[in-house]
């Protein structure tokens, strides 16, 4: 079967299911959301309301909910700022936690999934330090694109469910100030990161620690089997990130702050800050001016999560012994091997044929695009369907090998949707994103905005037909 990283969204009616309670007071702390002067509905996410059963909100209820955050129904009331710390750029920080932001509410979606809703920009909380808790429009703005293009792109992500304009003036460092300000909520399957764990071994709760790993296991792969949670889980996160690795360097995409508590424990990507997608193919593009050393650069994410999912496991030493974890770990490479193929393919509308065959198509393309002759998006944009014109007339000699082996694979998608006549693939580099945002903070024009989101879903839709 062709890679297909999540369902696409059905209506489904409204079923609240608070279980993070269960886990008792440690887990965080209760937080009210900062009163703002103003609410303008920018952005509702009308793919993945529907999920949750919020579709049948009108405009008053969903800025209610969304803009002053009154508590949806037998829900979370108050929301809880979740404690973690976590190693930021492989400095352990014990001083963080939910800063500007906090676990809204608990729910089941389309497939009986638990899913978790938290937001940014909603102001102080415990773990504010002396940070104002606010968002940024521009930021909010950011991470909608993000999610959007990613989702399309058939990354594991969190989905951009809300944004609302806040009416207050930001001063920030790293842009022009004052800026506008905004709330955004977002739909994750887990609220909760590797830098939970690790505060939880920081402290040596190991009653804590067992029932986070139980949770976990039941919430979000189904229940443990076995009288050792801790390696269990552990087995089902390393493979979803190995997933998550293999899914960014397909998409081109730089998350820029790959942290221990910007991690979350289902292997979504999440938390958009500094993000960019590389034009080329170019290993050592970063996505963040004050990543220096190129730690989080596009071809070193794989090794930045390999890291991180090291980092969990000497977590859950806690309560498990080391061997068991470390084999698992070990696993890691392999796992990464087989998602980046599977989703290269994926991305290519080709039949995966495993690992050994796979791979060297894939490496025939990356000696071919580390020539930097053509942009990952227009690349497979020329080869991502069945077209006698994409395979027959080649994109030039550094691709010829390439070709010669795609000659021998099985399509699988349908070429028939309205975007594989464009000439142009869809893209969203960092120039399109700054001319989006100029729009609105100059002329407070979204029309730009809201078109480059119809572009990306129709790419999206194209990409999953078959």
């Amino acid at each position: 079967m062709p890679y297909k990283p999540q369902s696409e969204p059905k209506p489904t009616t409204y079923r609240a299911d608070v279980r993070i309670t269960a886990l008792g007071e440690k887990i965080g702390d209760p937080v009210k959301a900062a009163e703002f002067p103003d609410h303008i509905a920018r952005f509702r996410n009308d793919r993945w309301d529907q999920t949750i059963g919020l579709q049948m909100l009108d405009d008053d209820q969903w800025i209610a909910h969304f803009g002053k955050f009154e508590p949806l129904a037998d829900n979370l009331d108050p929301a809880l700022a979740l404690r973690y710390h976590g190693h930021q750029f492989r400095n352990y920080n014990p001083d963080i936690g939910d800063g500007r932001g906090f676990l809204f509410a608990q729910m089941r979606d389309h497939e009986n999934r638990l899913m978790d809703l938290g937001t940014k920009g909603t102001g102080t909380t415990p773990w504010s330090r002396s940070g104002d808790g606010k968002l940024t429009l521009k930021g909010a703005v950011r991470e909608i694109l993000a999610t959007e293009m990613l989702e399309a792109l058939g990354v594991n992500t969190s989905k951009t469910l809300s944004v609302i304009e806040t009416g207050e003036k930001l001063s920030r460092g790293d842009e022009p100030s004052p800026t506008r300000s905004a709330v955004m909520t977002r739909l994750n399957h887990s609220h909760i990161r590797f830098g939970t764990f690790q505060r939880i071994a920081f402290e040596r709760n190991e009653e804590l620690m067992l029932q986070l790993a139980e949770y976990c296991l039941a919430q979000y792969y189904g229940g443990g089997k076995t009288d050792n949670p801790a390696v269990e889980l552990f087995e089902q996160v390393t493979l979803e990130i190995a997933k998550l690795a293999g899914a960014y360097m397909t998409a081109g995409f730089v998350h820029g702050v790959l942290n221990t508590d910007n991690i979350n424990i289902t292997g979504e990507s999440f938390d958009y800050g500094p993000w960019r997608f590389t034009p080329y193919w170019e290993p050592g593009f970063t996505a963040a001016y004050f990543d220096q050393e190129g730690l989080y650069c596009f071809g070193r994410q794989p090794e930045a999560l390999h890291w991180n999912l090291a980092q969990l496991a000497s977590a859950l030493r806690l309560i498990c012994d080391s061997d068991p974890l470390v084999a698992v770990l070990e696993t890691f490479p392999k796992a990464y091997g087989t998602a980046f193929t599977e989703h290269f393919c994926w991305r290519l509308g080709i039949e995966s044929e495993g690992f050994e065959k796979d791979k060297p198509l894939v490496v025939a393309a990356e000696k071919g695009l580390a020539q930097k002759t053509i942009t990952i998006d227009r690349f497979f944009h020329h080869y991502g369907r069945d077209l006698k014109q994409s395979v027959s007339l080649p994109l030039g000699n550094e691709f010829e090998e390439f070709q010669q082996l795609l000659l021998q694979r099985t399509y699988f998608r349908n070429a028939g949707h309205d975007y594989w006549k464009l000439s142009a693939p869809c893209s969203i580099h960092i120039e399109e994103v700054e001319d989006i945002w100029s729009a609105i903070a100059e002329n407070d024009d979204w029309k730009p905005l809201y078109a480059k989101i119809s572009d990306i879903r129709a790419m999206g839709q194209a990409l999953r037909s078959s």
